[in-house]
């Protein structure tokens, strides 16, 4: 199985490299145990790239992501308002609407790399010349009606 200090979780009886993995999701509940088992690899001030077409599940990953930090509170698209934070735990945006870095920056969203939580963001491309020099990424890919292959780097 290789080193064990390279495994980070085990999770729908899967094992996780902490360099890169790939799962295959089967349903929802598979991407948001996933997530969940991720979440506990994430360290305070981490920012998360969610990169997937519209429909891909990257609030559903963002979901489990919020249960493994231990967050109860329902986590919702934030496309109309940008930015949801979770207890300054977790900042969950969608910049799908962000049409420009200088409205990124109106709206304060680099202050929160700063802020100690977890971001995960969905369409960074974005706010690309905000985000900081080192970030994570997971790619979510449809394969299916409900199946996705999940990248983690």
């Amino acid at each position: 199985m290789g080193n064990v200090s390279q495994t980070i979780a085990k999770s729908v009886n899967s094992y996780y490299n902490r360099d890169m993995a790939e799962f295959i999701s089967k349903s929802r509940e598979d991407t948001k145990a996933f997530a969940c088992a991720y979440a506990k690899t994430l360290k305070r001030g981490d920012v998360v790239l969610l990169d997937g077409d519209m429909g891909a599940g990257k609030t559903v990953f963002a979901k489990g992501v919020a249960k493994g930090l231990g967050i109860d509170e329902e986590v919702t698209s934030p496309t109309y308002a940008y930015m949801n934070d979770y207890d300054g735990r977790l900042f969950h945006y969608d910049c799908y609407r962000i049409e420009s870095v200088e409205q990124a920056e109106q709206l304060g969203l680099a202050d929160y790399f700063d802020m100690g939580g977890i971001c995960l963001i969905e369409w960074s491309q974005n706010i690309a010349p905000l985000l900081p020099p080192v970030v994570k990424r997971v790619r979510i890919q449809k394969r299916g009606e409900n199946e996705r292959i999940i990248i983690t780097e």
